[in-house]
């Protein structure tokens, strides 16, 4: 029908500039908070965009879900505003003949949102660990100070010293370290020039031009080598990720038939989502209610409260269901239940706008 074909090319113009601008104010304050962190030095600049994007990842399933209620609420509420909504009950029909379109619009945003919550953010969230892993690493590879001894890698036992250090090379000239084995021997390394570097799962320091003295203290046994090359390792494989490690980074195929609370919980917020975005987009139908006359939009408010009690309702009874205190079909029922109860009962009334609240809900619909 023609007003179907208009009213869902509404609500895509609608939604596109309402994520765009969702999108925007999100990302600005993330990137603020991202630049005054790096800023002081609890952040590397280089890594600032990489983590940026993966925290947008992250949160774009819930942007579509917001995206898709308020654009239909957006859209509905104009007709109400506009007197377009009361021809439209005056006509003999009803506000349950808007479910089709409503449906046709907010089903291809629950899909992509399903997707993205079902594989991309396991994969993504396990990225980002992995990013942040090897950053840390690199971290503590460039954290060198001239004139200050210093620890090398996780050992107590490995003591360095660097008399200058070029910062945009990452050369350390006149190098001084001392290390002590298992068994008590010592050993000491003077080298004219030091690099640290991070290759194939290794972090090693690499010495030229230097001598290299080993013995035990105390006693005679004290032997003189130069050398022009020397690659000491550091670390033998950087920590690596598992993605057992955390629930978010679990594939959803390994969540179902888990009897883990965490897992369940886990579960149940990945299925939430993209239902929420149906029940939220048909929620709206009855909340964009709007009387003219008042010219008063108390029906924002309440869908800000009924969107509130929702999202809160859920991350409640995934908590529970975590906990162990709830199992997961009673955590992933109750608030879409719930909804769905509120859709039926406020249809029904808003489909008879004139009648006080009660007698709409005794006197059934058009």
């Amino acid at each position: 029908m023609t007003y179907q074909r208009n009213f869902i090319k509404e609500l895509t113009y609608t939604a596109v500039g309402i994520f765009i601008v969702l999108l925007a104010i999100l990302v600005s304050t993330q990137a603020i908070n991202l630049l005054g962190r790096a800023a002081s030095g609890r952040v590397a600049v280089d890594a600032v965009a990489a983590l940026i994007g993966f925290w947008t990842l992250g949160m774009t399933p819930l942007l579509l879900v917001l995206t898709a209620f308020i654009s239909t609420l957006t859209v509905l509420t104009r007709y109400w505003r506009d007197n377009e909504m009361v021809i439209w009950l005056s006509s003999g029909l009803s506000l349950k003949q808007w479910i089709r379109p409503v449906l046709q619009f907010a089903i291809p945003f629950a899909l992509l949102t399903a997707v993205i919550q079902l594989s991309v953010l396991p994969w993504a969230e396990l990225r980002s660990r992995e990013f942040a892993e090897i950053l840390k690493q690199k971290q503590q590879l460039s954290l060198v100070e001239a004139g200050v001894f210093r620890n090398l890698g996780s050992r107590d036992d490995r003591v360095y010293f660097v008399e200058t250090f070029d910062t945009d090379s990452g050369v350390m000239k006149n190098l001084f370290l001392r290390e002590v084995d298992d068994k008590g021997r010592e050993s000491v390394v003077f080298a004219k020039e030091g690099t640290f570097s991070l290759t194939d799962n290794k972090r090693t320091l690499e010495l030229s031009n230097g001598y290299r003295y080993n013995g035990t203290p105390g006693q005679a046994d004290f032997n003189e080598v130069s050398f022009q090359h020397l690659s000491l390792i550091i670390s033998v494989t950087p920590k690596v990720v598992n993605a057992a490690d955390s629930r978010r980074t679990i594939p959803t195929v390994d969540l179902f038939g888990s009897s883990k609370p965490e897992y369940q919980g886990e579960l149940l917020w990945r299925l939430s989502l993209p239902v929420s975005v149906l029940i939220l987009s048909l929620l709206a139908i009855p909340l964009s209610y709007f009387n003219p006359r008042t010219g008063h939009t108390y029906n924002i408010l309440i869908a800000i409260g009924f969107f509130l009690i929702y999202q809160n309702g859920q991350t409640f009874l995934r908590n529970a269901v975590i906990s162990g205190q709830l199992n997961f079909w009673l955590g992933l029922l109750p608030m879409h239940l719930l909804m769905i109860a509120a859709i039926v009962i406020l249809l029904r009334v808003r489909s008879m706008p004139a009648q006080p609240f009660f007698s709409a809900l005794k006197g059934g619909s058009k």
